[in-house]
């Protein structure tokens, strides 16, 4: 994946950002909850009584958000790298890692780190620390 970074945007990231805070900041206060991705999903996969529609919804918000920006401005483009396998892959360990670390980034990055959760901040260094390896090591080492 390449970044436009000509066409970078510093003020829709901030105001995306505040979007993504305000939304994790809502679903503590109003529901309770935590907006981890990766558990919001998991939660609807093993449904319980009562605990379902807010997770459809929240995750019908998150794939309704680009259409209706779409319908203001262009999305930008992006440029993928990668073939269908790697993609595949990186997905399938991504999800084995949300599920050893329990959560993903959206909830220990986002949610945990501003709760000064140990844990939370533990998992985020370990996200961003295998992610820059992760690079090194695809760009540099595999290349």
């Amino acid at each position: 994946m390449t970044v436009d970074w000509i066409h970078f945007t510093p003020w829709a990231s901030l105001i995306g950002g505040m979007l993504i805070g305000l939304a994790a900041a809502l679903l503590i206060l109003l529901n309770g909850r935590i907006a981890g991705i990766s558990g919001i999903l998991g939660g609807l996969l093993r449904p319980s009584h009562g605990d379902t529609a807010w997770r459809a919804l929240f995750l019908l918000g998150l794939v309704l958000a680009p259409v209706l920006y779409a319908l203001f401005k262009p999305l930008p483009e992006l440029h993928v790298d990668a073939g269908s396998g790697m993609l595949l892959g990186a997905g399938l360990l991504v999800g084995i890692g949300t599920r050893y670390g329990s959560g993903c980034t959206s909830g220990h990055g986002v949610c945990g780190v501003a709760r000064r959760s140990p844990r939370s901040l533990a998992a985020t260094g370990l996200f961003v620390g295998a992610g820059f390896v992760t690079v090194y090591l695809v760009r540099h080492a595999l290349a």
